[in-house]
């Protein structure tokens, strides 16, 4: 068996804000995730695939592929 592991990274954003509350109730409510420029995040996901490598390609998993499921589903 042979391992392949990817590495991707991303950033995300998000901002929590009731509407119907003061910038200063959603600030003690919400904190930093209350900024009205929104707060975000850095990820890292590390995917890790096993497989026997295929006899003509030597693939255990079409790096291509994978790169484009990651972007479809995450």
């Amino acid at each position: 068996m042979v391992y392949l592991t990817r590495s991707e990274h991303f950033n995300a954003a998000h901002k929590l804000f009731n509407p119907n509350w003061s910038i200063e109730k959603n600030e003690a409510v919400f904190g930093k995730c209350a900024n009205q420029n929104w707060h975000g995040h850095n990820y890292e996901l590390l995917i890790t695939v096993k497989g026997a490598p295929d006899s003509d390609t030597g693939f255990v998993f079409d790096v291509k592929q994978l790169s484009h499921l990651i972007r479809e589903y995450v």
